[in-house]
């Protein structure tokens, strides 16, 4: 234990206070808690999550497709004696998320196992900040970073209970973070040993992956599958039923307007979203789409032009993840600017949107590993990187030697 129990008493008291002046007054916390607990509540506040009184659940269905067969399970099943061990043996629950902190899997101790399935700590758990505030799981993944989380250091009294543990895992290749790992137990077992143990076990499931390592996110994971998929961020790539298509600028231009509209467009209109105001005739514009056609067997229709095949679309897939404010998963599944150096009028305006979009959901929300990531892409952006760096002020991340050398050279 961490000295008495009068000591973690007076621990957890000093917590409830620092909690209540917050809650209460805001400004008058902050000398009161670890500056990374503040920044934490300060998201839950704006998410107005002090009430709830369970994790809310995501699809079952989903869950465990993720989870059947994935790498994390793989490495989990592998290790997973020596996880349920340590769970055995300090009364914790222990419990595996994903990248979007949605818990993946958990094993517990007889008595924690009871309190986790009260406020939804079990499979298909979102523990985000977003859905319950702050506590270590959430913490860890935001962050990048092992942390823990003690009493009522947790935004959300339902676990004011607890103390929690968390590391986060790597996919030992690519570096990409997949998720956390988090023991749990009732604050009065607090332990020095915890967050080292976390630390542990995150490296054990990480030497498990298999050698294939994880697939990132993206249309990587679905170009074998039937239909489309259209790549237009970065460099662009179509391919149909699994195998690329050779197309010209102008054809692959067409495609991805077809793409992005599925109600189509008439010759005219498809002319004006492609060309613009360039003196090119309609009956270019007629042979393009023979070629296509031909390329897509057939499976493009007119009057109008429509595709009548299954389409996924990279930009589709980033967008959609930035309006569900998950920042970091589109960021990972953002390839750089949409179609670089197209002029065609329809395309432009939605490369400046999801660029637009990207760049200032970083900004409200600087996660350091997708800062570290968008700023491959985007070297020159240093706006995103002193926001980042701020929000960081003195802790010591991980991230920050990466982020001020970025920074050093983008100034020069």
């Amino acid at each position: 234990m961490v000295g008495t129990g009068e000591d973690l008493r007076d621990r957890r008291l000093e917590a409830v206070r620092a909690w209540t002046a917050f809650v209460e007054h805001g400004d008058r916390a902050e000398p009161l808690v670890r500056p990374e607990i503040l920044r934490s509540w300060e998201r839950s506040e704006a998410a107005g999550t002090a009430h709830v009184t369970e994790a809310p659940m995501a699809d079952e269905g989903d869950t465990a497709a993720f989870w059947g067969g994935s790498p994390l399970q793989v490495a989990v099943e592998r290790v997973e004696s020596e996880l349920r061990r340590t769970a055995e043996d300090g009364d914790l629950v222990v419990a595996v998320t994903d990248a979007e902190t949605r818990i993946l899997w958990t094993y517990g101790g007889r008595v924690m196992r009871r309190k986790a399935e009260t406020v939804n700590f079990v499979p298909g758990g979102r523990w985000d900040e977003g859905s319950v505030g702050t506590n270590a799981l959430a913490l860890a993944m935001h962050d990048g970073t092992p942390s823990m989380v003690f009493s009522a250091e947790h935004y959300a009294p339902i676990v004011h209970n607890w103390v929690c543990w968390a590391a986060p895992v790597h996919d030992p290749v690519s570096g990409e973070q997949l998720g956390v790992i988090d023991l749990s137990t009732t604050w009065d077992r607090t332990h020095p040993i915890g967050l080292a143990t976390a630390r542990v076990l995150a490296r054990l499931i990480e030497t498990a992956m298999p050698a294939h390592g994880h697939r990132k996110l993206g249309l990587d994971d679905l170009t074998d599958e039937p239909g489309l998929s259209l790549t237009l961020l970065g460099a662009a790539e179509a391919r149909l039923d699994g195998v690329r298509l050779l197309l010209n600028r102008r054809q692959t231009e067409i495609l991805a307007l077809l793409a992005l509209h599925p109600e189509g467009f008439s010759l005219e209109q498809l002319h004006d979203q492609v060309y613009g105001e360039e003196p090119v005739t309609l009956s270019t514009l007629k042979a393009e789409v023979s070629h296509l056609r031909q390329a897509l067997g057939g499976q493009l229709a007119s009057r109008p032009y429509r595709l009548t095949l299954p389409v996924r679309v990279d930009v589709d897939l980033v967008l959609t993840l930035l309006r569900q404010g998950q920042v970091r998963a589109a960021v990972a599944a953002y390839g750089g600017d949409l179609l670089p150096g197209t002029n065609s009028p329809g395309l432009t305006e939605l490369a400046d949107y999801v660029a637009v979009a990207v760049r200032e959901a970083l900004l409200a929300d600087p996660q350091p590993s997708a800062v570290v990531r968008y700023t491959e892409l985007a070297p020159y952006d240093t706006d995103v990187i002193e926001v980042c760096l701020a929000v960081l002020g003195e802790w010591p991340h991980p991230a920050k030697p990466l982020l001020l050398g970025r920074l050093a050279a983008a100034r020069r």
